[in-house]
């Protein structure tokens, strides 16, 4: 950008031909959300105030986020947020970036514990803390462990639950699936939640660039088939959930079904549901007791 007067329609038109020419899949809402972050308006607000001049400063910001941007890195880690269901939340490189799929995740598990007097929950692999938190907001009496194997995982979930008022309900701790959870849990949960990795190994290197170039591999990858820690996950789940209680678990498209076939060895009630695309995702059960 030269030195003339820049408004806020000449950069968001500047930014939006510039990404486009770099083949942004979504140009517009890119300079809208880079734009926003680097004034402070909200994005309706860059159109009320189309004619005001960026300060020099603002202009700073915004070129350094059009250069990551243009370089590939997604849009939610130049601006450090993500919409998640009713919540804003802070990401950053190391934290997978949440996706429409998984509020679909949160979704279900609300439907099945309906009107459950304050349900104990777990949330295994929290990243960003995104589904701990929605279903905190949104079962307002419901208690949320949330757990995970990354250390900058649980920094910025802590981060986010403590920046939306949450953390007095929902516990954030750092270890292996279930073994960061407080031992008096044991037997205790009304429901297990988790977006754990499961894109197949073999397929991570084959990933869109914005996604195996950027998000971390760790959060991604679940080994030959996909499944490894969905296995975990329903075997360990047993001694943690109470008879009854319910597990719900996000997976590749391609191994639902077999998943859900696992899974009948020692849950009931279980059922795939689809995502927003109409593909096989999610796969919810109840632990039926059995040792």
């Amino acid at each position: 950008m030269s030195e003339r007067v820049w408004t806020v329609k000449a950069a968001l038109d500047w930014t939006q031909e510039f990404l486009a020419e770099r083949s942004d899949e979504h140009p517009r809402r890119s300079a809208e959300w880079l734009l926003s972050a680097a004034t402070g308006l909200s994005r309706l607000e860059l159109y009320a105030y189309h004619d005001r001049p960026l300060a020099p400063e603002e202009r700073t910001v915004l070129r350094e986020s059009v250069r990551r941007r243009a370089a590939g890195e997604p849009l939610q880690y130049v601006t450090g947020e993500v919409a998640f269901r009713h919540l804003v939340l802070k990401v950053r490189p190391g934290v997978l970036i949440p996706r429409p799929e998984t509020e679909i995740l949160v979704g279900e598990l609300l439907v099945e514990l309906g009107s459950m007097g304050a349900p104990i929950i777990a949330d295994i692999c929290t990243g960003s803390g995104c589904i701990a938190l929605s279903l905190a907001q949104e079962k307002t009496d419901a208690r949320v462990w949330a757990t995970d194997i990354s250390q900058v995982a649980v920094d910025v979930a802590a981060e986010n639950a403590q920046r939306l008022g949450l953390a007095d309900r929902v516990g954030v701790a750092v270890g292996d699936l279930f073994e960061a959870l407080p031992v008096e849990l044991l037997g205790t949960l009304d429901a297990v939640i988790s977006n754990p990795p499961y894109i197949p190994s073999s397929d991570v290197p084959d990933l869109p660039r914005e996604v195996a170039g950027f998000e971390p591999h760790l959060a991604l990858d679940g080994g030959p088939d996909g499944l490894d820690f969905f296995r975990r996950l329903i075997g360990d789940a047993r001694a943690w959930l109470k008879p009854g209680g319910v597990i719900a678990i996000e997976l590749d498209e391609r191994m639902v079904r077999i998943a859900a076939q696992e899974a009948q060895e020692w849950y009931e009630e279980v059922r795939v549901v689809s995502d927003l695309a109409g593909r096989d995702r999610i796969v919810v059960a109840r632990f039926a007791g059995r040792p």
